[in-house]
């Protein structure tokens, strides 16, 4: 009878964890589907708050960082995240994309702040802030321009499919892991993970990927192929990954153990959207560069 109390509580959190990620999954997958209409504000709500908890990192290693400016960038992000391909998108001169010169302009704006108000924490915050950038927003936006790459009838399924393989991976390296788990993958970052559940989140990304392949040639017509789409899975399932243990090394290096509590049994925003920061960037450039030549 000792025993009940915990077993109900591990029962209580595993089934908050899962109605948790069925409400994220049918959430993203509606997203997904409208487009831009429900694209931006969540893009926008996601980005302030993981902006919010990464801030709160950095406050508890003693770094300040320019948190509105952030939040400003971050909001610039939506239109400079379509891609050229986009209805009615202005270009720019010379080739450059509104996302290489968004980059540029905030990067020199956070210089010349600390230019005209220097104090010694000047480097670290343009450092930080800088990196906070890059990490959140500029990544994270590739979900943006993976969705109307080249157009917004095929974005959708090139989105779809890593996606698909990302949730895949996570489910996939949590049942392993939880059945198979003994050797232990990164120890000093990440204690719970495996080597049994990184080869689980692989084979049921394969599977996934599969899966959905079948159903975009039977519904879209879209038939990549299986070396094609075997890389494709393999590459989304390793960026998943390595954006989890990323950000775990970040949450070690900040000396906590979740990034926030916004999502019950799941901790932060940040926690969740990890996978998703690699994921999208390396799902472009493969779909540019190997699928649509």
């Amino acid at each position: 009878m000792s025993d009940l109390g915990p077993r109900r509580s591990t029962a209580a959190r595993h089934r908050t964890r899962i109605l948790t990620a069925l409400a994220i999954f049918g959430g993203a997958l509606l997203v997904m589907w409208v487009g831009l209409p429900l694209l931006v504000p969540a893009f926008a709500i996601i980005c302030f708050i993981a902006i919010q908890e990464y801030a709160a990192l950095m406050t508890l290693r003693g770094i300040p960082i320019r948190k509105r400016s952030l939040w400003v960038a971050a909001a610039l992000t939506v239109p400079a995240s379509l891609p050229a391909t986009y209805p009615g998108l202005m270009t720019l001169a010379g080739g450059v994309s509104w996302r290489e010169a968004l980059l540029v302009v905030f990067a020199i704006y956070l210089l010349a702040l600390e230019v005209v108000n220097p104090n010694q924490n000047s480097v670290h915050a343009v450092v930080f802030t800088l990196f906070g950038y890059l990490y959140i927003p500029f990544m994270f936006g590739y979900i943006i321009t993976l969705r109307y790459t080249p157009d917004g009838v095929l974005g959708l399924w090139y989105l779809a499919i890593p996606l698909l393989a990302m949730v895949a991976t996570d489910v996939g390296a949590y049942a392993f892991g939880t059945a198979f788990g003994k050797r232990k993958l990164v120890p000093r970052i990440s204690p719970n993970k495996t080597v049994e559940g990184s080869i689980g989140a692989t084979v049921f990304a394969l599977v996934i990927v599969a899966g959905v392949s079948v159903i975009a040639r039977r519904l879209g017509g879209i038939d990549l192929g299986i070396p094609t789409l075997t890389l494709f899975a393999l590459l989304v399932s390793c960026a998943a990954q390595l954006g989890d243990l990323f950000e775990s090394l970040l949450k070690r290096w900040a000396g906590i153990k979740d990034s926030g509590v916004f999502l019950p049994g799941h901790g932060g925003i940040l926690d969740r959207i990890d996978s998703a920061l690699f994921t999208f960037p390396v799902s472009y450039m493969y779909v540019t560069m190997v699928i649509l030549p």
